[in-house]
């Protein structure tokens, strides 16, 4: 066995991990990748969040859930972006079609939302140097389809899960502001702030484990996770102070609401291929090489 593979992670590594993944990072051309999942963010977010709402509707109901959203979105993006997808959104839901324009609709729908997640994976294959193999077969491109569909649900899933513990909290945060009205701030940021990087958490480590075309050990998935889920709260939180306070999108005027979705999913993609490649440098130093799975080589002019 290697020096490579008997070496163990100590904090004190985590300098040099994070020099040597933003040097990775910057030469893999994040710029460039996260440009195209925003161009295709865009096309892709009325159908994910019709979609969403929808799945998660049925079970929470549909103007909650879609509150919820707005709400979401507004602390992200601003409350006239907000304003303009619920408005795209209710349009979207309101029209009455026959059976034929239905289904075609839904097929749209479908392949729309799967769009940016397919994207994604293109991206997070290019980071990991691997590619498709050229001899798979057109079921290739249904499984990734269906497996970008996969994580909407997943999503979903945990949209639900963090609606059901917001309101836990809320109601808690009612009962603590009786009792310790002074705290009451404090520990809603906490809670709050631990409830987004656990949920977050489970969300990268399911799209590095699943979504690329590689086989990765469950120990260095949870670890990049973790890393890409702080920087990631962190950057949202600095992404809506800094389109409250610039409002770059007034510039465009109408299409205002479209660069800043380009900007905020460019932004976010930046911090998640960062949290990638560290996954991807972690795994190579540490030897738990992140190997091509059996549709996928490695891609040796990476």
């Amino acid at each position: 066995m290697s020096t490579a593979q008997k070496e163990k992670f100590k904090i004190k590594d985590l300098p040099s991990l994070i020099v040597e993944t933003y040097k990775a990072w910057d030469e893999a051309n994040p710029w460039r990748l996260s440009a195209v999942v925003a161009y295709y963010a865009v096309l892709s977010l009325p159908a994910l969040l019709i979609i969403i709402i929808n799945i998660i509707g049925s079970i929470w109901g549909t103007e909650i859930v879609q509150g919820q959203l707005t709400n979401e979105i507004s602390a992200a993006l601003g409350k006239d972006a907000a304003s303009s997808i619920e408005t795209i959104i209710s349009q979207t839901q309101n029209k009455e079609e026959n059976l034929i324009s239905t289904i075609i609709g839904i097929g749209t729908l479908l392949f729309g939302a799967t769009g940016v997640f397919y994207q994604l994976k293109i991206s997070l294959n290019e980071i990991w140097k691997i590619k498709p193999n050229p001899n798979a077969s057109f079921w290739k491109l249904v499984t990734d389809r269906a497996r970008s569909f996969a994580f909407i649900l997943v999503i979903g899933f945990l949209l639900l899960i963090s609606f059901i513990i917001t309101a836990g909290i809320s109601a808690l945060n009612n009962y603590i502001q009786k009792v310790f009205p002074e705290i009451l701030i404090y520990i809603a940021y906490i809670l709050d702030f631990a409830l987004s990087i656990g949920i977050i958490t489970v969300l990268f480590a399911l799209m590095f484990r699943y979504l690329p075309d590689a086989k990765i050990r469950w120990k260095t998935v949870w670890k990049g996770a973790f890393i890409t889920a702080i920087l990631f709260v962190i950057g949202k939180s600095l992404l809506g102070y800094y389109f409250g306070e610039a409002n770059p999108g007034s510039t465009y005027g109408a299409a205002g609401t479209i660069v800043l979705i380009l900007l905020w999913v460019s932004y976010s993609c930046l911090i998640l291929f960062f949290g990638a490649e560290f996954t991807y440098i972690y795994a190579k130093r540490y030897g738990h090489t992140i190997l091509p799975s059996k549709i996928a080589v490695k891609d040796t002019n990476n």
